[in-house]
């Protein structure tokens, strides 16, 4: 892991930032650098959710202010020196946010399209809908213009959208065998999963809540875990009812060439082992 890039997204920027030095500081992985990066949408205005995630973004986790400062210098910046920079090497990219700051490093350098082995991003939906409009998922909806850029780029890119990630949840047996490793790790894990998944048990009536960030490493780790083809995917940029969807050719009905490898199964149970065996190393 070469850095951490924070983002304005369920929460402000001042608070995303502080929440990935936290976490760093948890995993006992301080020498990774967290960098500040963009504060609100390239186009929009920002959309948060503190409705979901508490005040403090991660709420349940009852986590100290970190010590660690972020390093020096934008995001955007250092995304596109640490790709034009890597030589023969090839960056993977992984987003669990609005995709601003991806966004305006192709704006800055479009060179960088062509020197980066994948996004693997955690957006979207289709069968699913959406879970902040009825046709959005929420990183793609608060800034569906940076997200436009990048299924536009050539990037190649892998998509777990919220169809696959609603069949990771974390019901209160998963939940407790976080708790029962009985570490800071596993504590706040719990904790936070805990406080998160009353709202979406309570919005889907589902037996507990959708894991959906943690998807994207876990692919990069064990992609057999996952299951989806090569399709087209096109973001709705324009002002109205389906701003921010993410329109799918699923049936491929359009002559549109595939942008995206696109996951809607999970085995969810290998899912989970392989969550509590990562988080339990910490």
């Amino acid at each position: 892991m070469l850095a951490i890039t924070a983002v304005a997204g369920n929460v402000p920027l001042p608070l995303t930032v502080a929440n990935a030095l936290s976490l760093v500081e948890l995993a006992g992985r301080r020498e990774v650098p967290v960098y500040e990066g963009s504060v609100r949408p390239m186009v929009n205005d920002l959309v948060t959710a503190e409705y979901v995630h508490g005040p403090t973004g991660i709420d349940g986790a009852d986590l100290p202010p970190p010590v660690m400062e972020a390093a020096s210098g934008h995001a955007v910046d250092r995304i596109v020196e640490l790709v034009m920079g890597s030589g023969d090497r090839r960056i993977t990219i992984c987003t669990l946010g609005p995709l601003t700051n991806i966004g305006l490093a192709l704006v800055r350098e479009p060179a960088i399209a062509g020197r980066i082995e994948q996004i693997v991003m955690m957006g979207g939906g289709f069968f699913a809908g959406g879970n902040t409009t009825p046709a959005a998922e929420f990183n793609i909806y608060v800034d569906p213009h940076a997200a436009h850029l990048v299924f536009t780029s050539g990037i190649p890119a892998v998509l777990m959208p919220l169809d696959v990630t609603h069949k990771a949840l974390s019901t209160p047996d998963r939940l407790q065998k976080f708790a029962d490793l009985g570490t800071p790790a596993g504590d706040a894990v719990a904790g936070m999963l805990d406080f998160y998944d009353r709202w979406d048990m309570e919005k889907y009536g589902m037996p507990g809540g959708p894991l959906h960030d943690p998807t994207v490493i876990a692919y990069l780790l064990e992609p057999e875990i996952f299951r989806g083809k090569d399709v087209h995917v096109h973001v709705e940029t324009a002002p109205g009812a389906t701003q921010g969807m993410t329109v799918i050719d699923w049936w491929g009905v359009t002559p549109a060439q595939p942008n995206a490898r696109v996951m809607m199964e999970i085995d969810d149970d290998r899912f989970f082992d392989l969550l509590v065996e990562r988080i339990g190393r910490l």
